[in-house]
């Protein structure tokens, strides 16, 4: 007759132990760590444009991505230039490093890093909203494929280098980043 009156005991006990259970379970941790939106896990270091008096130019650094996921820079806005693209420099079949723009935007991987530098990737600035000169700032606005936002500002620098023309064969003038 005993195990009658121990049976509501070790019913609260195996309760007890099971909510003591459920506190450490996996999805307790995930839910801690949940992704968070792009905006919020990418930064950009050593910054600048390339300074310009009409045209074009382009914006370069490193992008880094704290994250845990591969995140996609999709778009990029700025008030220095009324059409902004993502560009990447490849070689054509002429042999000619030639820029395009990049299809699908920039993955930047989890927990890593994407350089933005003149003669490869980088943020091509056309129809300059004015002169671009060297000392002055430019604001830019990143737009995810989760559609979180970064907003950074980089300094314009004189710069000469990395001839490359634009797809198709033609080189404009202010390309030359």
């Amino acid at each position: 007759m005993n195990t009658t009156k121990n049976l509501p005991r070790l019913a609260a006990v195996i309760a007890v132990s099971l909510l003591a259970l459920t506190g450490c379970t996996p999805e307790s941790s995930t839910s801690a760590s949940a992704s968070r939106p792009a905006g919020e896990t990418v930064t950009i270091e050593d910054a600048w444009v390339k300074a310009a008096d009409e045209g074009m130019s382009a914006a370069f650094g490193t992008l880094l991505n704290s994250g845990d996921d591969d995140v996609t820079v999709v778009s990029v806005t700025s008030e220095a230039s009324d059409m902004i693209e993502l560009h990447e420099t490849v070689e054509n079949e002429a042999g000619e490093m030639v820029m395009r723009e990049k299809d699908g935007g920039f993955v930047i991987p989890a927990g890593g890093k994407l350089a933005l530098e003149p003669g490869a990737n980088h943020i091509m600035l056309m129809g300059l909203s004015g002169p671009l000169a060297a000392g002055s700032d430019v604001t830019f606005t990143l737009t995810f494929s989760d559609d979180s936002t970064y907003e950074f500002t980089a300094p314009v620098k004189d710069y000469s280098g990395a001839n490359e023309n634009y797809e198709g064969g033609e080189e404009h003038e202010g390309m030359d980043h």
